[in-house]
């Protein structure tokens, strides 16, 4: 190399890479931990929340019946409110003494009822093992701690029924003041948006209330029929059984096989053929529940493949037990209302000429509610949306005219 040459340029040095966070994501960061934590804190108040919403969305369609027949607001929530109390007063009188002095039996009679079920099955050869096993079987609590788990069970029920009675009196303020809590909703939402704000909440509406309103039926429906297939097979304990049922059957699939195998192990204890009859029955009835009294009793409120059921029971029961597989469907129902109400577009799917009729409509209706609320107060503005998306339902379910 000679002297004429230029010289090699020196290699890169080392990169620096500097991370600076301005201080305004700091201060997003620091209220999004101390709104998690707050959520994590404030989680039976926000279940008692829930749970006020479903009770007022379930009872709400009784008031509108009682003001579509010139009854005040007032006086119908009051109507509506003491009939749901009498009513429970009632069942609670004239079933809880029964249905705890037949439990009480059942439990009494369960080392019994084993053991004339291990006979049973030891009469076959493929039933011999778990016969076997059954009569080994010890479950049972030492008695140094019943007394405990008896208290814990009881401090627990309390709490149950505390939140319980938290959650109706909530419904009661709100439905009570419905008008001025529904416009402070709207205030804080651009007029922009308060048309479809007021369908998301009719929808929200029809989904809570057919949800609950379709359990009730189906659970007590359900349980009398297990009360009356049961004591006209001569098996004891009937009641107690029966209302396991109507509990069991709040979760679709898993309640029916729940609510048959304890009224068919019973039944068996009586006789086989008790046995058979309460078994052919319970499946009967419930493929006539599933393929007739859910889809009519629901009808198109819950609108859920069965595979996104099964997926939804099953997520909700991991992640909050028991109340979030209650939950579970008409969570899913919501998020797919949110979906189509929202136009929110699915990277699979293309616009269709229907959905290029309904943004027609949804801007024909923002038009005229710009237009009628033009300087008006956000609780009137309120109603007024109401107003104009309960119109719009009714004309999309009205048939064409010819």
């Amino acid at each position: 190399m000679s002297a004429s040459d230029p010289k090699p340029s020196p290699g890169p040095g080392p990169r620096i890479l500097r991370l600076e966070v301005s201080s305004t994501t700091l201060l997003k960061l620091v209220l999004l931990g101390l709104s998690c934590w707050g959520l994590i804190r404030l989680w039976p108040v926000i279940l008692v929340l829930v749970v006020a919403l479903l009770i007022m969305g379930t009872l709400s369609p009784a008031v509108q019946w009682l003001e579509s027949r010139r009854v005040r607001r007032g006086l119908g929530i009051a109507i509506v409110f003491t009939a749901l109390f009498t009513v429970g007063v009632l069942v609670v009188t004239l079933t809880i003494p029964s249905l705890v002095a037949q439990a009480t039996e059942l439990l009494e009679r369960e080392p019994a009822f084993r053991a004339s079920l291990a006979d049973h099955l030891a009469q076959y050869p493929l039933s011999a093992s778990f016969a076997t096993w059954l009569r080994n079987l010890n479950y049972g609590a030492p008695w140094s701690q019943v007394g405990a788990t008896a208290l814990s069970y009881s401090l627990r029920l309390f709490e149950i029924a505390a939140y319980g009675m938290s959650a109706l009196f909530l419904a009661l303020y709100m439905m009570v003041d419905r008008d001025r809590l529904r416009g402070g909703l709207f205030a804080m939402v651009p007029r922009t948006h308060h048309i479809r704000l007021s369908r998301v909440m009719l929808n929200l509406e029809t989904i809570v209330g057919a949800y609950i309103r379709g359990q009730l039926v189906t659970c007590l429906l359900i349980g009398a029929f297990t009360f009356v297939l049961l004591t006209a097979c001569g098996v004891k304990n009937a009641m107690a059984l029966a209302v396991f049922a109507g509990i069991a059957d709040v979760l679709p699939y898993i309640g029916a096989i729940l609510s048959v195998v304890p009224a068919v192990l019973v039944a068996l204890s009586h006789s086989p053929t008790a046995a058979v009859i309460v078994l052919v029955m319970m499946l009967a009835y419930e493929e006539f529940e599933g393929r007739v009294l859910i889809p009519r009793i629901y009808g198109q409120a819950l609108r859920l493949p069965s595979s996104v059921v099964f997926f939804a029971l099953m997520a909700g029961g991991t992640l909050m037990g028991l109340l979030g597989a209650l939950l579970a469907l008409p969570v899913a129902a919501t998020v797919m209302m949110l979906i189509e109400e929202l136009r929110v577009e699915l990277p699979g799917e293309q616009e269709q000429d229907a959905d290029v009729v309904l943004r027609a409509r949804d801007d024909l209706a923002e038009e005229e509610y710009e237009r009628r609320t033009e300087g008006v107060a956000a609780q009137e503005a309120a109603a007024i949306a109401v107003e104009i998306s309960v119109d719009r339902r009714k004309e999309e379910r009205s048939p064409p005219a010819p």
